[in-house]
């Protein structure tokens, strides 16, 4: 259950991103998880060629969140926002996001090469147990570090000028406009911000597994699949599904093989699905 707590955790933090950037442009983002492996691999650079190791790998973080977030304002100042301004339809953008992912994708295995690699700082820990719970100490602080972003992420949603601008967007963007609301100030905060997220989601995924150039291309499928579960569109969504997605598949371990977890929190999307096609925190869209 903790495992699937932590797992469940960086689902969440990888996915809410695609979440929000959805919900106020209606734009699919198959970039997004390279956006997350694009994190994992600054900070590495930055443990690995700086030397931002040990105590000071915080800070390796900190600069791979910031350069996630540039990211995130380069694509939408320099390529979707031209592109939306443009009326292209959204089915052209997501094309234009496909292409996207299998650049940057590409551009991280010239850089950072084909071979699997660790943080040094984290390579060998002892494991740490609290009651009947054993875990390596950088997991404690793994779950510490998501669950509190996650929160403040919900605490911004609810109580900021900025959340309340991203959540009337999200509803609906002519009637936010015509209300004051600067939109496309909001779309480019909703870019720095998820994709800020989607860099933190990855250092921490490489914190627990490796950094690969394909480490995107591999929770691809979970992000949807949290994203889908919670309900399209929903920062809170994304949340919830991701946890659901990440207790699902730990959990199915402890009866079936590990190689068939993902397969079980797959068919859990399903079954939920099936029972509220919108998701768990879906709503009904308002027609007419």
């Amino acid at each position: 259950m903790v495992s699937g707590l932590k797992v469940g955790l960086l689902v969440a933090l990888a996915s809410i991103g695609l979440s929000l950037i959805f919900g106020v442009t209606g734009l699919v983002n198959f970039a997004h998880s390279e956006m997350v492996a694009f994190g994992a691999v600054i900070a590495l650079l930055l443990e690995s060629t700086v030397g931002l190791n040990g105590a000071l790998f915080p800070l390796a973080v900190v600069l791979a969140v910031l350069a996630g977030g540039g990211l995130g304002f380069g694509l939408e100042r320099g390529i979707f926002g031209p592109l939306r301004r443009r009326k292209m339809t959204n089915i052209s953008l997501m094309v234009v996001s496909i292409g996207l992912a299998f650049l940057m994708r590409y551009l991280i295995l010239i850089y950072h090469g084909a071979e699997p690699e660790t943080f040094e700082s984290f390579r060998i820990q002892s494991g740490v147990s609290l009651g009947p719970i054993e875990l390596p100490a950088k997991d404690y602080f793994i779950i510490g570090i998501a669950f509190t972003t996650l929160l403040m992420v919900g605490l911004l949603l609810q109580r900021t000028k900025l959340g309340t601008s991203m959540r009337a967007v999200s509803d609906n963007p002519a009637l936010a406009e015509s209300s004051g609301i600067d939109v496309n100030r909001t779309i480019m905060w909703v870019w720095i911000l998820g994709s800020a997220l989607a860099s933190l989601g990855g250092t921490m995924i490489g914190l627990t597994q490796v950094v690969e150039w394909q480490m995107g291309e591999k929770i691809l499928l979970l992000i949807f699949a949290a994203v889908t579960l919670g309900g399209l569109g929903t920062a809170f969504g994304a949340m919830v599904g991701g946890l659901a997605i990440g207790f699902a598949s730990e959990t199915s371990t402890f009866w079936l093989d590990n190689d068939l977890k993902f397969l079980i929190a797959l068919a859990v999307m399903i079954v939920i699905l099936l029972v509220r096609p919108r998701g768990i925190l879906g709503v009904r869209e308002r027609l007419g």
